[in-house]
């Protein structure tokens, strides 16, 4: 048995034209249907535009120094267990009990959470403890000297009771 590799061409390329195939690029629209294509086409650019310079304006307008503060202080409120009312809404007798000897706020509970933070900042490092204790009696002088010399009574309260 003999395998022969001349192949007709000529008479394959005829086939192939007279088949007539068409592809979906082939069919026609009318001129209605290409200009209502287009308008989707803008629409759907101009939405992913608008989004996207939405979302750039969003990620890189800085928020103001209040919002950014208004934000750290509720944190630094949660961090410390406070999940009461806005502190701006709170009543002078509200305000009172959070400063009172019991309140979260008080000279107990604020200079047992500075002894805290300096005894757990040091995690059993005696030199870390020195340098934390430094710097808690540093920063009750420079509250001191923010106040004009001399601090409110509860805040030297809490100075003399976390140390």
């Amino acid at each position: 048995m003999e395998i022969s590799t001349n192949i007709n061409t000529n008479a394959l390329t005829k086939e192939m034209k007279s088949a007539n195939i068409q592809t979906n690029f082939t069919e026609k629209i009318s001129s209605d249907k290409v200009a209502d294509i287009k308008a989707q086409i803008t629409q759907n650019a101009n939405d992913m535009m608008l989004k996207s310079v939405t979302l750039q304006a969003d990620i890189s307008s800085p928020k103001s120094d209040f919002e950014k503060n208004y934000e750290d202080f509720q944190s630094f409120l949660s961090d410390i267990g406070y999940n009461g009312k806005p502190i701006a809404s709170l009543s002078q007798d509200e305000a009172t009990k959070l400063v009172s000897k019991d309140g979260i706020f008080g000279v107990d509970q604020t200079s047992k959470r500075i002894a805290n933070f300096v005894i757990n900042g040091a995690n059993g490092d005696e030199d870390r403890f020195r340098a934390g204790k430094k710097g808690m009696i540093q920063g009750f002088k420079d509250a001191e000297a923010m106040w004009g010399g001399k601090l409110p009574d509860y805040i030297r309260r809490n100075h003399e009771k976390s140390h």
